[in-house]
């Protein structure tokens, strides 16, 4: 059941008049009586009224009005996570419907449902116990067939025995089988008038839509972790149990908004703690590290000091830390840090200690949110890896080794100030880079892979027109390209390698055979006649020729090498990077177009 407990509670005593409204505590009045055994916290003080009903003002402000109105639908929908209150409020719902006075009141009995529900009536006490005969309870879990929903059908046409009305509660709806949810669907659109569905579900979007469109639908909300403190400080109270602050805390950030979940938890830290909760005492039993340590533990990681972070890891692991939750832990963390960065509110949540909250304060000044955003991605990753892991601490010290590096390397930020620095201390002036034939070509630079810019020249001597149907050549590097680009590859090779080329005009180009036979000539008038459809004279000419493109280019690397060497920047980079050296000079319109399949574009003696 997706409430605060199971069954109606066995009150010791009557509520106290004097207590304020919200969850009472033991709400109704109905007579004490003895208890076999003990009973569990969550079945102790399971709400009996709407006012006992904590964080769900909403729904109970549409009922209230829909009782006082007569506005009272047929269908209604409860929907939430577990242990918010959705078994509990639809008893209480039930019970609204069918409240009277008890036949032996001198006010006799009720003639319209009420929310006013102080006093246990004539039905009160068997529907809050799930016994009334009119108020039938069904588990959509163990019974999710047709025929159980045909026994509801064949039912609904006989009145009630003696209540009011009859309420039929099915919880975890979302069970039934398409073939129950169809058989359902004729009655609960048009009900006897004597008849009234109350469903209960956590996954509502499992239920088919034809279903909803019948029901008045109520999202019962996770409580909010003040809203956890103040009930089970009460609840406490009541029991007698001395609890602190910090331990009603980490209770309810371990419940995450169930009550159900935090007065489990409280019953099972009174036991941990024989009577009364001590914020270690409920750390032991949660399996969590100290609050504190978990600061220390993210300060170390952040300040990339790894042995102190490790030895911290250990020493909490050995105090009975699960690893996972010390990353989770860390992640939490993070996560409140970056909220507390950016909205100022989150510092107001009262699970944080009054340490904690200066402590995150100064945290979250000195971190940007960038260093934050990448720690939560790398946690996130490190949980699922600890979680998996054949021994998870091991795993753990892995995940704060990789985030201690990651915190130890400088900014981008500050390296682009060191590198613009150390240049004008030098009183170089803003380095610029010219005496290159294309009018100041900027080159790019890679240190052993530490770095690497790659710049545009101003002028481009050579054209790398895009493949056309009928392409126009200007330039003989532009037929080198287009072959590039038709995967001629051993053509280009040749053409950039072993031809010298003497004269070029439009269909008539001359060359100079450095190495290869005198076919080639004829290969390329041909494949030139295939591209443009026109007629080309390629003849071999004695002439010596200009260098093969292979070479001009190995003569302008040369060119541009000597020329990054002597850059100020670069100089200033090589010296801020100890053992970096340049490893390649690129000018990206000297490389040509796009290699072909199975082509390098690296020079085999870059280096």
């Amino acid at each position: 059941m997706d409430d605060v407990a199971d069954n109606a509670p066995d009150l010791e005593a009557a509520p106290d008049p004097a207590t304020e409204p919200g969850f009472d505590l033991g709400a109704g009045s109905a007579a004490p009586k003895a208890d076999a055994g003990y009973r569990v916290l969550a079945r102790k003080y399971r709400p009996t009224t709407f006012d006992d009903l904590v964080g769900q003002e909403a729904m109970v402000r549409t009922l209230s009005n829909a009782f006082e109105s007569g506005r009272i639908a047929h269908a209604f929908m409860l929907t939430g996570v577990r242990g918010v209150g959705k078994t509990t409020t639809a008893r209480i719902l039930a019970r609204a419907l069918n409240y009277s006075k008890a036949l032996n009141s001198e006010e006799g009995r009720g003639d319209e449902p009420t929310i006013e529900l102080h006093d246990f009536g004539e039905h009160c006490e068997a529907i809050m116990e799930s016994r009334h005969q009119d108020v039938l309870e069904m588990d959509a879990a163990s019974r999710t067939g047709i025929d159980d929903i045909r026994e509801i059908i064949e039912s609904v046409r006989y009145n009630p025995v003696s209540a009011r009305y009859k309420v039929y509660i099915i919880d975890e709806v979302h069970m039934l089988s398409k073939a129950a949810f169809n058989g359902l669907l004729k009655t609960l659109e048009e009900p006897p008038e004597h008849v009234k569905f109350i469903f209960a579900t956590t996954e509502i979007r499992k239920v088919p839509v034809t279903v909803l469109s019948r029901c008045q639908r109520f999202d019962l909300r996770r409580l909010s972790s003040e809203e956890l403190m103040g009930l089970l400080k009460k609840v406490a109270g009541k029991e007698d149990v001395a609890i602190e602050d910090a331990a009603l805390g980490l209770l309810a950030r371990a419940a995450e908004g169930s009550a159900r979940d935090g007065l489990s938890l409280l019953d099972q830290g009174i036991a941990h703690g024989a009577g009364s909760i001590k914020e270690e005492d409920a750390r032991d039993m949660l399996g969590l590290a100290d609050r504190a340590r978990v600061f220390d533990l993210f300060d170390l990681v952040m300040k990339g000091e790894i042995a102190p972070a490790l030895a911290e890891l250990r020493d909490q692991y050995d105090a009975g830390a699960d690893p996972a939750v010390v990353l989770s832990d860390l992640a939490e963390l993070t996560h409140w840090l970056t909220r507390l960065k950016l909205a100022e509110s989150a510092a107001d949540d009262m699970t944080v200690t009054e340490t904690e909250r200066v402590r995150g304060q100064e945290m979250a000044k000195a971190l940007p949110v960038r260093v934050l955003s990448r720690t939560w991605q790398m946690l996130l990753k490190g949980i699922g890896e600890v979680q998996g892991a054949a021994k998870p601490i091991a795993a753990a010290e892995m995940i704060l080794v990789r985030l201690a590096y990651v915190a130890d390397q400088p900014s981008p930020e500050d390296l682009v100030a060191k590198l613009k620095d150390q240049p004008a201390s030098a009183g170089s002036g803003a380095p610029t880079m010219s005496g290159t034939p294309n009018g100041g070509a900027r080159a790019s630079v890679s240190g052993g892979g530490t770095a690497q810019a790659i710049g545009q020249p101003q002028a481009t001597p050579q054209g790398q027109p895009e493949p056309a149907r009928t392409p126009e050549f200007r330039s003989y590097a532009d037929v080198i390209a287009y072959a590039q680009s038709q995967r001629d590859i051993r053509l280009a090779h040749l053409m950039e390698s072993g031809l010298r080329l003497v004269h070029f005009e439009k269909g008539r180009i001359e060359v100079n055979i450095v190495h290869g036979d005198n076919s080639v000539a004829a290969t390329l008038a041909e494949r030139l006649r295939q591209w443009t459809g026109e007629r080309w004279l390629v003849s071999i000419s004695k002439a010596e020729g200009a260098p093969t493109l292979r070479q001009q280019k190995e003569t302008r690397r040369d060119e541009l090498h000597q020329e990054v060497q002597d850059d100020p920047l670069v100089k200033a980079t090589l010296e801020a990077f100890p053992g970096a050296r340049i490893k390649n000079v690129v000018e990206p319109e000297l490389l040509g177009p796009a290699p072909a399949e199975g082509e390098s574009t690296i020079d085999e003696d870059a280096e």
